[in-house]
């Protein structure tokens, strides 16, 4: 059984990378506290381990899902990579440029001092940064070394097995040092800090919420009383009595008849209103000074709850509170604001400003939607139906323009197929942020690309490797754990110091900043556990959208550096 079983892999490897991709999947959800080994080291140890059984993947496998993997990055950065590069997060972007050199001038110090060889050295830094694309442009640039294929293939060998010892400690020490460590280097209470900016920029934190009976927002019915101040007043003046909240008239009732409430509509004594607000607002203001009636046909109002993609360039940049002033937002309520590729929720703040390709829930009167739709830019409604066309003419143009060899002098300069796909991404996620009627990818699309694609190629590696595998951790040893450490703590340390004293973040937003710059999810969650506040995300995508890019190409660069 047992040699069927082996002979059944040797034959057909591509059972080998389906059995790896369900090991690394399982085993690679189990995580404590939040961390854990990642779907991609377990993939990457599970094919190790089958790839022991000696098999060989050949085809063009490996190279067309990391580009499809490339892609997804570059598609979901885009919008937030172009407006760090040219707008008003150029500080941001600024700052994880410095942090991505710190990775790479750590990385580069800690193989000239071990003496590791190429391929260990670009598994050193994939690891200790966790950015696990890189080793396919650090392929790509072995495989243009025009080494002989003995030598190439002990390079490629000795990159995953430098990346599986070095990424552990590059997920866990990289939060435990920005989320623990770094708050007590800095003397900065992270908590105390989020709440200040919370309060400095009109926000307040609140109980309750999605999954729970409370509601922040209602519609109830109140009765105008014969003196009440409402009477004689339009709709629009009469929604001004309550300063400094946003409350809505929807629908009146006037004897038999319901009329939607307009704001030139005056309002009568005995007239039954239907209003929309904060529920603190609706219990405590008006429902303590007004007669409450429970009216079935005039609370039905027409609502939905959209999704939208913003893309207009007159609401880029503008804060909530501006927008909230607008006409075409009167009457709708914003539930979330979802920003970048890995779906960071922004607080809901007065000055927090809205951005191109950000992603907006909003609820409310169908008709007062449909406006605020129009004002903010595309609506973003469920399809499972992806824009394939679109995606292989962009994979296949970047690719195209990436495989160029441009001469400098005598020296062959090119991005590489994989470097040109990276950069399409970018461009095709910015142009569809801004021209939301193509392109589209439905997030669960993006997710496959992104994880599977990943994770394929992993799998291709590990498997390929496997035979040298276990010979390259022992020559290596526990010295290459060590050197990981270096290349992890070092450039986080002086990130934190420069964020703080040089760019003088500030320091709600400041680990957030150093997380982005980083690419380390795992460390922003940890970060907003101990905040016990979101706001550590406002400092984490536009740094995210640069760092995964800069870190990404650093693979290629760091082979140029050590050839």
């Amino acid at each position: 059984m047992t040699d069927w079983f082996v002979q059944t892999l040797r034959s057909y490897p591509e059972i080998a990378i389906f059995l790896s991709l369900g090991l690394g999947y399982y085993f690679g959800s189990f995580t404590y506290k939040g961390l854990g080994l990642g779907t991609v080291t377990a993939t990457l140890i599970a094919a190790v381990i089958i790839g022991q059984l000696g098999m060989t993947v050949s085809g063009p496998l490996k190279p067309t899902f990391f580009l499809m993997f490339l892609f997804a990055i570059g598609y979901g950065v885009g919008p937030q990579f172009v407006r760090g590069v040219s707008q008003d997060g150029i500080p941001q972007a600024l700052f994880a440029v410095v942090v991505c050199l710190f990775c790479l001038g750590a990385a580069y110090t800690g193989a000239k001092l071990a003496g590791y060889s190429i391929g260990s050295a670009a598994g050193l830094y994939a690891g200790s940064t966790t950015i696990s694309a890189s080793m396919g442009l650090a392929t790509d640039s072995i495989n243009r070394l025009g080494l002989s294929a003995e030598e190439t293939k002990k390079l490629l060998d000795a990159m995953p097995v430098a990346y599986a010892v070095t990424y552990i400690f590059g997920t866990i020490g990289s939060a435990i040092i920005l989320a623990l460590v770094g708050p007590a280097l800095l003397g900065i209470d992270l908590e105390a800090a989020c709440k200040r900016y919370e309060e400095k920029h009109g926000g307040k934190k609140e109980l309750g919420g999605p999954g729970t009976g409370w509601h922040r927002f209602e519609l109830r019915a109140f009765r105008v009383q014969e003196r009440g101040r409402a009477v004689g007043k339009t709709v629009q003046e009469a929604e001004a009595l309550v300063r400094g909240e946003r409350v809505f008239l929807q629908r009146i009732r006037r004897g038999e008849e319901i009329i939607e409430a307009t704001g030139d509509i005056v309002i009568q004594a005995g007239d039954i209103v239907a209003v929309a607000g904060r529920r603190d607002v609706l219990v405590n203001l008006i429902g303590a000074a007004a007669e409450e009636v429970d009216d079935r046909e005039l609370l039905a109002v027409p609502t939905e709850g959209v999704d939208v993609y913003v893309t207009r360039k007159e609401v880029d940049g503008k804060t909530l509170a501006e927008l909230a002033n607008s006409p075409d937002a009167r009457g709708v309520f914003l539930r979330k604001i979802t920003r970048g590729a890995t779906a960071t929720d922004i607080p809901i703040l007065a000055d927090t400003q809205l951005q191109r390709g950000d992603v907006v829930t909003i609820v409310g009167r169908t008709q007062d939607v449909a406006a605020t739709i129009k004002m903010l830019g595309y609506p973003d409604r469920a399809t499972d139906v992806a824009d394939v066309a679109f995606i292989g003419a962009a994979i296949a143009i970047g690719a195209l323009l990436g495989s160029v060899v441009y001469k400098f002098g005598s020296v062959p300069l090119t991005l590489s197929t994989s470097g040109g796909t990276l950069i399409a991404g970018l461009f095709f996620g910015w142009l569809r942020s801004v021209r939301p009627t193509f392109g589209r990818i439905p997030s669960p699309t993006v997710w496959f690309m992104n994880s599977v694609g990943l994770n394929v190629f992993i799998a291709v590696v590990g498997i390929a490797s496997g035979p040298g595998f276990v010979a390259g951790l022992q020559q290596l040893g526990f010295s290459l754990f060590l050197w990981g450490v270096f290349v992890t703590t070092v450039p986080l340390i002086l990130a934190m110091y420069v964020g703080k004293y040089l760019f003088r973040f500030d320091n709600a937003i400041l680990l957030g900043c150093c997380s982005g710059a980083r690419t380390t999810t795992a460390s922003l969650g940890m970060i907003n556990d101990r905040a016990k506040s979101q706001i550590p995300g406002l400092g984490y995508t536009v740094t995210y959208a640069v760092g995964n890019t800069l870190l990404t190409i650093w693979g290629m660069v760091l082979v140029m550096l050590l050839t």
